[in-house]
């Protein structure tokens, strides 16, 4: 399986997803690192691992298709089979969703439907709630509204601060995104293994 990684920040996950290749518990090639934002941490810890990295802004195209087309053409020229979201801030367009259904991967701070969108932290912090989580889930066209494919639950403790709520869900989170990669990726080989020897194809 070759991925694609996306991020707009400091790539915390990326950089999980990248030890563990290194590290042989997770069975993929990351064909690239790319970032909408210049100055993004992403792209040095990329370059760290020695992947190729991307960057190019919206506001220098003139549509949002533009700049997905351009996206596309990049993932169709590295001959990526999987996008991986890992603080990627923007919504996809159907440019790229739709050539990539459930090919698309995305990891959210939040036991989703719950708290969707930005400052998922937050939110479930303001809300009062006694648990949140993580959810790994299938990018659609919405907000945070794909097939969920993985989540873990995190407490919320009286003691914790936004800051310590943060670092409680990242430490899931650098965990349980490369496991449950390599658990999709096993399976769905397993499913175009079966296609080949069938003839029909039963990997979705």
């Amino acid at each position: 399986m070759k991925i694609a990684l996306f991020a707009s920040g400091s790539g915390s996950n990326v950089e999980a997803i990248l030890q563990a290749i290194r590290a042989e518990t997770l069975y993929t090639t990351p064909a690239f690192v790319f970032s909408d934002r210049p100055n993004a941490p992403v792209l040095e810890k990329a370059k760290r691992y020695g992947v190729s990295t991307h960057m190019f802004r919206p506001r220098d195209f003139d549509s949002k298709q533009q700049y997905e087309e351009s996206l596309l053409q990049l993932l169709d020229n590295y001959d990526v089979q999987w996008v991986v979201l890992a603080g990627y801030m923007r919504l996809l367009g159907a440019t790229i969703v739709e050539p990539y259904t459930h090919r698309i991967v995305n990891i959210h701070p939040s036991l989703l439907p719950a708290f969707p969108g930005l400052d998922a932290v937050g939110q479930a912090l303001g809300a009062g709630v006694e648990k949140t989580g993580v959810s790994i889930h299938y990018v659609d066209a919405g907000m945070d509204t794909g097939e969920i494919i993985q989540q873990e639950t995190v407490p919320i403790t009286s003691e914790d601060t936004k800051t310590s709520l943060e670092e409680k869900i990242k430490r899931v989170e650098h965990q349980l995104y490369p496991e449950t990669l390599q658990q999709l990726f096993e399976e769905r080989s397993k499913g175009v293994l079966q296609r080949d020897e069938t003839g029909i194809d039963k990997c979705q």
